[in-house]
């Protein structure tokens, strides 16, 4: 069964760390309000969600993406290019055990999931400021007995690689070009994010559908345009704090 990990937003969000965007207000009860939203709209989709409690002490721990990347025979618990958010992933590796073998990437690698985006058996690792070549090469000798080609992709623009491409279903990626290598992904398709909306690159695919933020229209209609049946979601209020839809959830098969 399609399984999400979610946790609840930190009472400290509003102090969430910030790379490429200005720090602006952030009201905590909106944005509780759209987390709750967006896992109630995934289990509409028919996704069983796994919410667990708020981390008081990481204002970051609601981007439950980033401490794990779960694949079909290990999850491998990452750690954050962020020293200070090392703390939020002991209770992931808890929440992931009953379900997979655990493996580590550990220091000096760094890795975030939202660098990670797989595509069968490749997985496209981003360079950026949160995951090194390091991490990259940990993470590639750990998949490798398992036929995972591990493929490093250079992240200038963003955060995450993610941030910058995602997978939407029938072999097509939605990105923002400028920000990353794209040469190093083959046999794909391509929708470009609409000018004016850069950070318009980040979409979850589930079930045949789109999950995207109602807040970039033009790129929503790029994707209508191309025959992609999307959903458009309020998340406005987290994206203060750098968020895509991604980065909210990990989804793996429970039975795998």
């Amino acid at each position: 069964m399609l399984t999400a990990i979610t946790r609840a937003v930190s009472p400290a969000f509003v102090q969430c760390e910030l790379s490429f965007i200005a720090r602006q207000p952030i009201d905590l009860k909106i944005a509780e309000t759209q987390h709750q939203s967006y896992e109630k709209l995934l289990q509409q989709l028919g996704v069983r969600v796994i919410s667990l409690p708020a981390e008081p002490d990481f204002p970051d721990s609601m981007f439950v993406e980033d401490p794990a990347v779960v694949l079909d025979e290990l999850a491998v618990i990452l750690p954050l290019g962020t020293p200070s958010r090392r703390g939020e992933a002991d209770s992931l590796a808890a929440a992931l055990a009953p379900y997979r073998k655990l493996a580590y990437v550990t220091p000096p690698g760094t890795m975030e999931g939202g660098d990670l985006l797989r595509l069968e058996r490749r997985v496209y690792a981003g360079l950026s400021r949160r995951t090194n070549e390091e991490g990259i090469r940990q993470l590639r000798t750990l998949l490798a007995p398992y036929g995972y080609e591990v493929i490093t992709v250079v992240v200038t623009g963003c955060l995450h690689l993610k941030s910058a491409v995602t997978y939407v279903g029938r072999n097509t990626l939605l990105a923002n070009r400028r920000w990353f290598d794209a040469s190093a992904f083959r046999d794909c398709a391509w929708i470009d994010v609409a000018s004016g909306e850069e950070h318009g690159a980040n979409a979850l695919a589930i079930a045949g559908r789109v999950i995207y933020p109602a807040s970039f229209p033009r790129t929503k209609d790029c994707l209508e345009a191309a025959g992609f049946n999307v959903l458009p979601i309020d998340i406005s209020e987290l994206q203060k704090a750098e968020s895509g839809l991604t980065c909210s959830s990990l989804l793996f098969d429970a039975a795998g």
